[in-house]
């Protein structure tokens, strides 16, 4: 039983779809051979699988030979054109796979081949598939027999890495690009196929088995030829996404929908609802994208602003992102699920520029009525006329009280749980929540009422200036006294930096940025993580 591929393979250059530039110039050659007798002597396609390679090595060794030839519309019915149906008949069309026939043996056994003459038609024609898996020994072998062939001998490469040929070859042969072909252009065969056949398609399948063929017409048609069997004589949109492992539309639409609003229940429902369906993660994740890219496409043609095109194209580059991650994953669907929760809180973090102003604008804003006073160690100053501007920190009458914390068991408590007590309580502090990294950077920490012992190395003294700086203020000490009880004071000490101790770490130099600083302050933000790209 001939397969759809092999029934609707190309016989002319007209055939061909999605090849057009190719196809212009192969047809201009065989044009100008007619007139005057000449045709270079060897071609090189190159392009993925299934774009036409060799079935148009084929159609040009027919329009070499045909009795009516050189000519890019071969009669079909003289002898050299029926030979050209079946090459591997042909004494004139040889036909040689380079992935099994690979050794310089091979390539000199062709050279010496080329001499003999065609048996019946007027060129002989070498058809080289996947040429790139030659050795480098068999192609200087044929390189010479390449450059200056017999009048009588035509050469056709054809490959899928033109970047593995070398470019001695290349240079002596004529290069043609084939193309990916356009979805459209393949869903516009498959129809006529199916016309053809007598199968009826249902609505959106066509564009499916389409889209999946990826821009090879044969592998489209092989899909075509599987879907109709599955559909019993018919395309049908379920067999498809069955056969595919095409999640339905209305899933991703409803995925794309959840993460808009930042729905998590939903979205771990959906991903409950893919595993009990049994589909495949990847091709999901890949529909997903895919839809994401649509819709990004329709925000900008929109002209919306661009807080809202950023926030979508944030989700899509964490999709994207994730991508590597779930393929080579045990657990695909954790991966998918971390992903979809971590993009659902994307749209609704406050922009950077409107954290930035709120802060300033409350920080600046108007003064009451009657403005208390303020303490001897916070003066009042204007910015500084040079250097990045400093906010100064909030008086502490205009600050919330720190959120209470409940207060340690009696007795002396152990070092963790000490550090964790601390930092939440300094993270509860208005405007100083950056203090709730300090305890964790302490090299010791000791609660020895009513003092809290603070020690830690030389080299991190400037990015704890905010906490000497900070360590009288009553909100500080009434924030760490909720979990301490009896706390008046705070020691802070700092370890002498020994010469030739190492390199500063890079967290500390960020963190002693004074831009930094005032970056986490007006945002209220804090150091969770640092890690170095690339």
């Amino acid at each position: 039983m001939t397969t759809l591929a092999l029934k609707y393979r190309p016989r002319l250059l007209s055939d061909l779809v999605g090849q057009e530039g190719s196809v212009k110039a192969l047809a201009n050659a065989l044009k100008r051979a007619k007139e005057s007798g000449r045709i270079h002597q060897a071609y090189l396609f190159a392009g993925v699988r299934g774009t036409g390679k060799t079935s148009t090595a084929r159609i040009l060794a027919r329009a070499l030979n045909c009795a009516e030839g050189p000519t890019a519309t071969p009669c079909g019915v003289c002898d050299p054109c029926r030979a050209a149906e079946q090459p591997d008949s042909s004494l004139d069309i040889v036909e040689i796979d380079a992935a099994s026939r690979a050794s310089v043996a091979d390539a000199r056994a062709l050279r010496e081949q080329v001499q003999t003459r065609p048996a019946f038609c007027r060129y002989r024609v070498y058809i080289i598939d996947e040429v790139h898996m030659l050795s480098t020994e068999a192609f200087n072998a044929l390189l010479k027999v390449i450059e200056e062939p017999p009048p009588h001998a035509i050469f056709v490469l054809a490959t899928t890495e033109l970047q593995d040929v070398p470019d001695t070859i290349k240079s002596r042969v004529q290069i043609f690009p084939f193309r990916l072909i356009p979805v459209g252009l393949i869903e516009g065969r498959l129809k006529h196929v199916c016309e053809q056949e007598g199968v009826e398609a249902e609505g959106n399948s066509l564009r499916l088995v389409a889209e999946a063929g990826q821009g090879s017409m044969r592998d489209a048609l092989t899909i075509l030829d599987r879907v109709i069997a599955a559909g019993d004589g018919k395309v049908l949109e379920e067999a498809v996404r069955e056969q595919l492992g095409i999640v339905s539309a209305h899933l991703v639409q409803g995925v794309m929908s959840a993460l808009a609003i930042g729905d998590t229940a939903a979205l771990v429902e959906a991903c409950r609802e893919l595993n009990e369906q049994g589909a495949d993660w990847a091709t999901f994740w890949r529909e997903l994208v895919l839809a994401f890219r649509d819709r990004l496409e329709q925000e900008a043609r929109a002209a919306r602003g661009p807080q809202d095109l950023l926030r979508w194209a944030r989700m899509l580059q964490l999709l994207l992102s994730r991508e590597r991650d779930l393929r080579d994953s045990s657990l695909p669907r954790v991966v998918v699920e971390l992903a979809l929760v971590t993009a659902a809180q994307l749209p609704h973090l406050a922009p950077l520029d409107a954290l930035v102003s709120g802060a300033v604008a409350r920080s600046s804003g108007p003064p009451p009525a009657s403005p208390p006073p303020v303490p001897s160690r916070a003066p009042q100053a204007a910015p500084a006329p040079e250097g990045p501007r400093r906010v100064p920190p909030a008086a502490p009458q205009t600050q919330a009280p720190a959120r209470a914390h409940a207060p340690l068991p009696p007795g002396p408590p152990a070092p963790p749980q000490l550090r964790m007590a601390c930092s939440e309580a300094l993270r509860a502090v208005p405007g100083l929540r950056v203090l709730g990294t300090a305890p964790q950077m302490a090299t010791d920490l000791r609660w020895e009422p009513p003092v809290l012992r603070f020690r830690f190395p030389g080299n991190v003294r400037q990015t704890l200036q905010d906490l000497e700086r900070e360590q009288a203020n009553p909100h500080v000490l009434a924030a760490l006294a909720a979990v301490l009880p009896g706390l008046r004071e705070l020691e802070i000490r700092f370890d002498e930096a020994q010469p030739g101790a190492g390199t500063e770490r890079p967290e500390d130099r960020l963190r002693r940025e004074p831009g930094f600083q005032d970056l986490l302050r007006l945002s209220g933000g804090e150091v969770l993580e640092i890690r170095r790209e690339g």
